[in-house]
């Protein structure tokens, strides 16, 4: 895989500083807020450049229950007013002396708890723990990108296996560096179930046109129509090898467009060679392309940003905000373990 080592892979084990990539359409794990010390949205899930994307996060609520940093005299002390799903007010005795994260559950929901790779909505409001100064609220006007839940990354530590409508404060440590420590309020909004989110269908209505060259490298045609609220599907070659299956590593070939404009952003067709990754290291919409599919199919599958790389009030990437198309021509797979 040529460019793997260029992109960054998510990494669950710490709070980090943003990080961009570009070009293949690997997945962005990140929890994802806005800080007006930077003037621009951090991550606060590390990055790091190593070519193995993580595993696809399934278990069960009791796994993140465990999960869930526990509460402290810090978090404990943070008295919060004001409406689920509204800006919050954060009062306590400043400075907050913050050693290691902890997290206090103020408001219980009701519904059926988060779980393993489910994708959680949240809004939530950030505080300087040492001034006790608002520093900024974000995903109550404007929706940020639901993220994904594990045992293993911080939104999974912060918020455990909560319910819709449950408010969490959650105390950071400084990074010993130009951030310091800070608190934060968070309104879990919506718990989708990860067998639920991004589903795929067949095309309905104009899809958009697909023509080869000599090469075997397609032209992406995109018609005067408003982009599918859902990730759509069409198999324009239907091959006759193995099935992918979920976590399998694959060869493809793809090419990427903007619905937006019809440009091309990405395509391994012109970089003369094709590319391997696994299925659960790619963005959902691109991985509804691979499985349950053959083997020497070609796939042609449209996706909304929040299935592909997020909405601009919530991700930092340079495709975030933009509806997108592939066209991946399935080349090879190795079923995962093997």
């Amino acid at each position: 895989m040529p460019r793997s080592q260029a992109i960054p892979r998510p990494n669950a084990s710490g709070w980090g500083a943003p990080v961009s990539s570009e070009g293949l359409p690997v997945r962005i794990r990140s929890l994802t807020t806005v800080s007006l010390l930077a003037a621009a949205a951090v991550v606060l899930a590390g990055c790091s450049g190593g070519s193995a994307p993580e595993e696809s996060p399934t278990g069960t609520p009791g796994d993140l229950c465990a999960a869930a940093a526990p509460s402290g005299a810090v978090s404990d002390s943070v008295t919060v007013e004001g409406e689920i799903g509204a800006p919050a007010t954060a009062t306590f005795s400043a400075p907050l002396e913050v050693v290691e994260l902890e997290r206090t559950v103020v408001t219980e929901g009701s519904g059926d708890a988060a779980a393993a790779g489910d994708y959680v909505a949240y809004a939530l409001t950030a505080f300087d723990a040492t001034s006790g100064q608002e520093l900024a609220a974000a995903g109550y006007d404007a929706p940020l990108q639901p993220q994904q839940i594990s045992p293993d990354n911080p939104l999974g530590q912060v918020l455990g296996c909560a319910t819709p409508g449950s408010r969490v404060v959650a105390a950071l440590p400084g990074d010993g560096g130009q951030n310091g420590a800070q608190v934060y309020v968070f309104d879990v909004l919506e718990v989708t179930p990860e067998s639920q989110w991004c589903v795929a269908e067949e095309f309905s209505g104009n899809a958009p046109t697909v023509t080869f060259d000599e090469t075997g490298a397609p032209a992406i045609g995109i018609p005067a129509t408003e982009p599918p609220a859902e990730v759509q599907v069409q198999v324009l070659t239907e091959g006759d090898g193995e099935t992918v299956q979920a976590g399998d590593a694959v060869e493809a070939h793809y090419t990427g467009v903007k619905w937006s404009d019809g440009s091309t952003f990405d395509s391994s067709w012109e970089r003369g060679e094709p590319e391997t990754f696994t299925t659960d290291g790619v963005v959902t919409g691109f991985q509804r392309a691979l499985e349950e599919y053959t083997v020497g199919s070609v796939v042609l599958v449209a996706m909304p940003a929040r299935c592909g790389y997020g909405e601009k009030a919530s991700s930092q990437h340079q495709l975030a905000g933009e509806d997108l198309v592939f066209v991946v021509e399935i080349l090879a797979t190795e079923h995962a373990g093997q």
